[in-house]
């Protein structure tokens, strides 16, 4: 065989080992993506979420399926996370809670309590450490398509209550994702009981809990009000989550649809970022027309829950939150505090 007959020869036969590989590829089954949530069906959130699920879905093609299991169908959000490592979801829109399970780091966005006076200081710390917490996630799997926030977590009970010493006495509701916080209520006097977002109602009815903290918005969605009819108006903490995409389904999705995912998300994270304000005050309002009964702030109370949160950033700071992180939040809000002061 001469050279030039070699040479053809190889072309010809690597073009025809190629050949099978590109045939598959183009005729690749459709891909499908499963997304997890606890927001409520119907909710602002649940509504955001389909529509980035429906631009990608366009962009990627005939075939292509976007499916969302929301009210926490699939469990909680740690078995959120267990299953998008397992492959039986692509991705969710959790809070921190579940993002902690990803990266401790998050956790320093919302389980500072009272830490953050204003959604613009919550914004403020966010954009000194997200982009730390998003490189950290991806390094273990995981893509931020989007950050959002929920509303300020205030304390819903059955019966009146105004004073941390008055929760004391009241079994209060813990997320089942949390056991560092759980430690930490009972360390601080307080009876927790850990259930899942979805026992709240049922647990409420039953007496096995008495109180909750949660967000307006979600209580007005779920009906907490209707049996735990009383709302101290406290901004404890912010409810702050993401939604993320394994990055694997990342990967298998074309140059198209991440640009598509992309511009949605951009989108969805600025309808969110609007309305949570709104959306909070209008959950309130609704649900004191129906027989809430809201407990304003004395002076004196809101320096006895001031002086809870700071007696409990010791414990905080290293167990529940990375102690690099804890001091990041802080360096942050003091540089856009004396920022404002200056104006």
């Amino acid at each position: 065989m001469t050279p030039v007959t070699r040479r053809r020869f190889l072309a010809c036969t690597c073009a025809a080992l190629a050949l099978p590989w590109t045939t598959r590829s183009a005729h690749a089954a459709p891909l499908r993506l499963r997304f997890g949530t606890l927001a409520p069906r119907g909710s602002v959130y649940h509504q955001t979420l389909l529509e980035v699920g429906e631009a990608w879905r366009r962009a990627e093609g005939p075939g292509a399926e976007f499916t969302v299991y929301a009210g926490g169908s699939q469990g909680g959000e740690a078995d959120l996370v267990r299953r998008m490592r397992i492959g039986q979801l692509n991705g969710a829109m959790m809070s921190v809670i579940g993002l902690s399970e990803i990266d401790r780091d998050a956790a320093a966005l919302q389980y500072m309590p009272m830490m953050f006076r204003s959604w613009a200081e919550v914004d403020a710390a966010g954009r000194h450490i997200r982009p730390l917490i998003e490189q950290r996630m991806a390094e273990r799997g995981f893509v931020v398509l989007y950050w959002a926030e929920a509303g300020w977590v205030r304390f819903f009970s059955k019966q009146p209550a105004l004073l941390p010493e008055d929760f004391k006495r009241l079994k209060m509701f813990a997320w089942s994702g949390s056991p560092e916080q759980v430690e930490l209520m009972k360390a601080m006097g307080y009876q927790p009981v850990v259930l899942e977002t979805a026992d709240i109602l049922p647990g409420l009815q039953t007496g096995l809990i008495d109180a909750v903290p949660v967000t307006a918005s979600w209580a007005l969605a779920t009906q907490i009000d209707a049996v735990a009819p009383h709302m101290l108006d406290v901004h404890w903490v912010p409810i702050v989550g993401a939604t993320v995409v394994t990055r694997a389904a990342w990967e298998a999705t074309s140059p198209e649809s991440r640009e598509a995912l992309r511009a949605a998300s951009a989108k969805a994270s600025g309808v969110l970022r609007a309305d949570r304000g709104p959306s909070d005050r209008e959950a309130v309002e609704a649900m004191r027309k129906r027989g809430l009964v809201v407990q304003e702030l004395t002076p004196e109370a809101e320096r006895a829950w001031g002086s809870l949160a700071q007696s409990a950033y010791p414990r905080i700071r290293g167990a529940m939150v990375p102690a690099e992180m804890f001091d990041a939040v802080q360096e942050a809000l003091a540089e856009f505090r004396s920022a404002k002061a200056a104006q």
